[in-house]
């Protein structure tokens, strides 16, 4: 067992190597967004793809790629140009308990978002933690400074698809989504198309296998898989790269799902 903090990161910068590479993509949802070249097609999808993730990876892509198709394989062009017929097709789409109503949402959601923003980086702007105010953001539809959409009211059921830090949630799937988007290297995974957030201000995407694996190596203490703990992860992570400690992910992710460490 490795254990000085020179062991774990010479340790788990050797596993960034392996799994941080092409590779890694065809069996994550990252493939989803993998497959567009458009930069809001990329973010739609990749949304879409992180939101969906939870349970088994091979379910989480299949269904994702059966919405895009529902869209026609072009998202963006979809959500902004189609027609309230257009929109019985997705009225069947399931994905765990993630439903057609929830669904509506979130396209209503992109619609009026796109239709004064060019990028969904500036939905995650309006706080330094950049979850907190996308939480708040997403849930007052057509809520804009220019007040030229009339405001919508979300439905009670979808709240529980956004995590915020304010439910001390650990905020996983929003978390590896700004991973994906923001995260910039010359390994062909992370896109690294914003500009305006800072890798070294993401935090670590923390579920139940990064959390054993983190604990296993003294990493983290909380017990708990919340906020909390994922804030303490990533803290940890900045004394090994202050810069980009996000990039352990691909390290604690692996051990923790491929190697079942």
């Amino acid at each position: 067992m490795v254990d000085t903090l020179q062991d774990i990161r010479l340790f788990l910068d050797r596993k960034v190597d392996e799994y941080n590479r092409p590779a890694f993509i065809a069996n994550d949802p990252i493939s989803i967004p993998r497959g567009f070249t458009r930069q809001q097609d990329i973010e739609i999808s990749g949304f879409f793809a992180a939101i969906f993730s939870w349970g088994n990876r091979t379910t989480i892509i299949k269904k994702t790629q059966q919405l895009m198709q529902l869209m026609d394989n072009a998202p963006y062009q979809f959500i902004l140009q189609h027609k309230e017929k257009d929109l019985a097709k997705l009225l069947d789409f399931r994905h765990r308990t993630f439903n057609a109503t929830d669904l509506l949402y979130f396209i209503a959601f992109f619609r009026n978002h796109y239709t004064f923003h060019p990028s969904l980086e500036d939905a995650f702007l309006h706080t330094p933690d950049h979850l907190s105010g996308f939480y708040h953001y997403f849930f007052s539809l057509g809520d804009f400074a220019d007040g030229a959409v009339p405001l919508l009211s979300a439905p009670p059921r979808t709240y529980k698809h956004i995590a915020t830090p304010e439910k001390n949630s650990s905020c996983k799937r929003l978390n590896m989504f700004l991973r994906w988007m923001v995260r910039s290297d010359d390994r062909g995974v992370d896109f690294g198309i914003w500009k305006k957030i800072s890798p070294g201000r993401l935090i670590c995407p923390l579920d139940v296998h990064v959390a054993r694996v983190a604990r296993r190596f003294g990493l983290m203490t909380r017990t708990q898989t919340d906020w909390r703990a994922a804030l303490e992860l990533t803290d940890y992570l900045i004394t090994l790269d202050a810069d980009d400690p996000v990039k352990y992910d691909f390290a604690l992710f692996g051990l923790g799902v491929m190697e079942k460490f």
